[in-house]
């Protein structure tokens, strides 16, 4: 089986992040990257269905030369070759898809992970256009998989459930948390994945359709009242809530 996994570069979770000078993007000095926890998912998943019925497990990343980090991280998870689409610049979510799926289509995958959004931009997008590129099925948030010939069964969260989808092969599966449990590399396979080439291919360029015109942060929180210690505040609570904060 021919298993592709898309996976992103993006700042680590505990990064306090700054905006650049243009006040477009962040400032990348003294941030920390790391493999896209959903994505990271995704390589699980895909392992394990390489375990299941055989084949490669080809894992591609869009980006610079950074994003070959995440993509050693993935190797030395298992992934049998790591792809880098070699562009670092800029793109939104349609421009990222179509030379992912322009990748997709030249492998001819029977299967593709990847995460259900990226927590970066957390567009939650990349997964669906690409399958729609490309004209096959995508199931989304999938907390739970079983692959077999020609065909899956994926249930998937929705709002107040859980819904059970059947499609057929080829098809896009985005991983949410609860799918699985990513597996940490081993030491033998940290060490592989530091001699295992990296191949690099220069995608087509893509005209992005959405312009980011600002950046800034929330405004800052404001600070507390404490109206009362003793239920005779309660009238004065309610008056602010509904007078002040208009939630009530």
């Amino acid at each position: 089986m021919k298993i592709l996994v898309f996976v992103n570069h993006v700042p680590d979770t505990e990064t306090k992040v700054k905006i650049g000078s243009d006040g477009k993007v962040i400032d990348p000095a003294g941030v920390n990257y790391m493999l896209n926890p959903y994505d990271e998912i995704g390589v699980e998943e895909a392992l394990k269905t390489k375990q299941q019925f055989g084949g490669e497990v080809v894992v591609v990343s869009l980006g610079g030369d950074p994003n070959k980090e995440t993509l050693r991280k993935a190797l030395a998870m298992g992934c049998d070759k790591a792809v880098l689409l070699k562009d670092p610049a800029i793109r939104d979510s349609y421009a990222v898809a179509r030379s992912l799926a322009d990748y997709a289509k030249e492998y001819g995958a029977d299967v593709i992970f990847c995460g259900k959004q990226s927590i970066d931009y957390d567009d939650a997008q990349v997964g669906g256009l690409i399958a729609e590129m490309l004209g096959i099925p995508s199931v989304s948030v999938v907390v739970k998989l079983e692959i077999k010939e020609g065909h899956f069964i994926a249930e998937r969260e929705i709002e107040g459930g859980h819904e059970i989808v059947h499609s057929k092969l080829p098809a896009v599966i985005t991983a949410q948390k609860g799918l699985n449990e990513p597996r940490y590399p081993s030491l033998k396979g940290i060490m592989d994945a530091k001699r295992k080439p990296i191949e690099e291919k220069v995608p087509n360029a893509v005209e992005s359709r959405v312009v980011t015109e600002v950046m800034r942060k929330p405004p800052a929180k404001a600070q507390g009242k404490i109206v009362g210690s003793d239920a005779s505040a309660a009238a004065e609570l309610v008056r602010l809530l509904h007078e002040e904060a208009k939630v009530i």
